[in-house]
């Protein structure tokens, strides 16, 4: 089972590092930019992302994975004002779900959590944040490739160069 949450431990940071590739492309003002009052902003987004990792990771061995001092509808408001906030917000979130992750046992992966008062297996549970984070990540992906339009670097093939990256990948 070390395999399995060295997978995951390495899936969640390259979704981490997209993230922050994307808000590297921006300017401060697109961070908060909404589309309509219905949309999120990339801020808001990571806000909620935030609060749900801190919420299912604090503990999570011991409490029910919804703390009551999570307050859900708050994380779709427009809290977060600036960069740095955003970048302390995003990394809080990160860092409580690497230090979780990073403190599992293979005897805690056979345990039962609860989320929402539903039973989990660790694993489930690993599963369902595996799940969670990249819809969101892409989420800020998508912004931010609107945003920044043609100056917007690849966050992985550009396009129409799949045969340059393959041809790459197969000649080492």
């Amino acid at each position: 089972m070390k395999a399995y949450l060295d997978s995951v431990i390495k899936r969640f940071q390259s979704y981490k590092a997209l993230g922050e590739s994307t808000f590297n492309q921006l300017k401060d003002e697109d961070l908060l930019w909404q589309y309509n009052q219905q949309s999120n902003s990339i801020a808001i987004i990571v806000q909620h992302m935030a609060g749900n990792m801190l919420s299912r990771w604090t503990a999570f061995l011991t409490t029910d994975g919804e703390k009551e001092s999570r307050n859900r509808d708050t994380e779709f408001e427009s809290i977060i004002t600036t960069r740095q906030e955003l970048l302390a917000k995003w990394n809080e979130g990160w860092d409580c779900l690497f230090n979780a992750l990073n403190s599992i046992t293979e005897a805690d992966l056979e345990k039962t959590i609860y989320i929402r008062n539903e039973p989990h297996s660790v694993v489930d549970a690993i599963n369902r944040q595996l799940s969670h984070c990249p819809y969101h990540v892409g989420q800020i992906v998508f912004i931010g490739k609107m945003l920044a339009g043609a100056d917007w670097n690849s966050l992985s093939i550009p396009q129409g160069k799949s045969d340059d990256f393959n041809a790459e990948k197969f000649n080492k």
